[in-house]
């Protein structure tokens, strides 16, 4: 028993030594940081409504898969307002942190790109970017009055504001933008505390993100982006088909070429496949030009020259119809997009280039329909008339006539002998032909 005793004090400095080492062994196992796991979008296009539904696809997946933030890579000169109060809404109500960078250098997000980054929970730009100029404009078509736009103008002042507020960013500077169309550089966005950071690439955005905290519920808490696993989203091939036709070029052209189609499935009843074609292109047209300040009126002007080329084929204008398609269908292209926002403009070259090459087509498709319906038939009772023969016996008023290589029964008001040649002037019920003796060759 005493010796056991005597060798407790060894033994406790012995597990005392143990214990040390282990758990220093452990610790040393222990990872500094949790590797973040961030969803990336990049959009360099027009805010339109396809973009808007790919983006809130891309939040709602960030918050169902438990990623720790959203990063929204932007380059936009603006867009439509519904779609970006929906990118918004998104934002606002996801629970994983969005963080809006514009970049890259020379980037930009003008317009509705700049209430989409002031709605973030981390605003940053790259070097070189600029930000701002969401002066609203008037879409539909046509002019709105001074009232109307005073209560868009107000409302849109009114949502920047609240964005600014609700995210502790400049709110003189939210109004500036849109009563005055301000832009401001980077460094100047960072100075009236529009942005958060001003970051070279994307290692350096997260660096110094890392730590920083943000609200959800009223409770703060804090983003780690020491270490980060990026999951990089793009859009699908039907999404990029239906980006692609809502740019107003395309959108245009799929226009022409839908009316092209009908055109000329309408003066060549039973081709079918231009027919199909156009009804398609007219419809993806439609689809694209929903998301664009569309002047009705220039589509009327656009109907009304196809109505005019179809007119000359059954009218003799001597081409004063197709003058008028002709000037119908460039008034029509210029009046089809109503916005002074650039980016939503149909290039003037476009223009040019298909209205001479549809003009072009339009002459061809009615000088050959019109030669043709010109001709004389050649074929049928129509293609008898005018053709020549002899008669195979005495006409009087009856007999018999050989023309065409056929023998046919044929009446004449007048007396022909057997063997005179004669000529067909017209057709009677009956298959009988009545002719006339040709007296310049008896």
């Amino acid at each position: 028993m005493k010796r056991f005793q005597r060798l407790i004090p060894f033994l406790l400095i012995i597990s005392l030594a143990v214990s040390m080492l282990v758990s220093q062994g452990l610790s040393s196992q222990t990872p500094t940081a949790a590797t973040a796991r961030i969803n990336v979008v990049q959009v360099a296009d027009v805010i339109n409504p396809v973009v808007a539904r790919f983006i809130k696809d891309e939040i709602e997946r960030t918050n169902r898969e438990g990623m720790h933030a959203f990063l929204l890579e932007l380059d936009t000169p603006g867009g439509l307002d519904t779609a970006m109060r929906d990118i918004i809404q998104s934002i606002l109500n996801s629970q994983a942190p969005v963080i809006v960078y514009v970049a890259p250098r020379g980037a930009r997000a003008a317009s509705a790109g700049a209430l989409i980054t002031l709605a973030a929970d981390f605003a940053a730009m790259a070097p070189g970017t600029n930000i701002g100029a969401a002066t609203p404009v008037a879409l539909g078509g046509g002019e709105q009055d001074d009232a109307m736009m005073e209560k868009v103008l107000q409302d849109a002042v009114a949502y920047a504001k609240s964005l600014a507020e609700q995210r502790g960013r400049n709110k003189e500077w939210a109004e500036r933008i849109i009563r005055e169309g301000l832009s401001s550089s980077a460094r100047e966005a960072l100075e009236l505390q529009v942005i958060d950071i001003i970051a070279d690439d994307r290692d350096d955005l997260f660096a110094q993100l890392d730590g920083r905290r943000y609200l959800r519920a009223g409770q703060s808490m804090t983003l780690a982006t020491a270490q980060v696993d990026l999951v990089f989203s793009e859009m699908n091939w039907r999404q990029q088909i239906l980006t692609a036709i809502s740019n107003p070029n395309v959108a245009y052209l799929l226009l022409m070429l839908g009316f092209l189609g009908i055109f000329f499935e309408l003066s060549n009843p039973g081709a079918i496949v231009p027919g199909a074609i156009g009804a398609i292109a007219l419809l993806l047209a439609f689809f694209g030009l929903q998301t664009l300040p569309v002047n009705y009126v220039g589509v009327l002007l656009l109907f009304l020259a196809v109505v005019l080329f179809m007119l000359e084929i059954y009218v003799s204008s001597y081409g004063m119809l197709t003058v008028g398609g002709i000037l119908s269908m460039a008034l029509g292209s210029l009046m089809l997009i109503d916005t002074a926002e650039p980016y939503m403009q149909i290039s003037r070259a476009v223009i040019f280039a298909t209205v001479l090459v549809c003009a072009g087509f339009f002459i061809v498709v009615i000088y050959f329909v019109t030669r043709t319906q010109r001709r004389p038939a050649f074929s049928g009772t129509e293609g008898m008339v005018g053709e020549r023969g002899r008669a195979d016996s005495p006409i009087a008023p009856e007999g018999r006539v050989f023309v065409h290589g056929e023998l046919w029964t044929a009446v004449s008001s007048e007396h022909i002998a057997e063997g005179e040649p004669i000529e067909v002037v017209g057709m009677l019920p009956g298959m009988k032909l009545e002719v006339r003796r040709i007296k310049s060759e008896r």
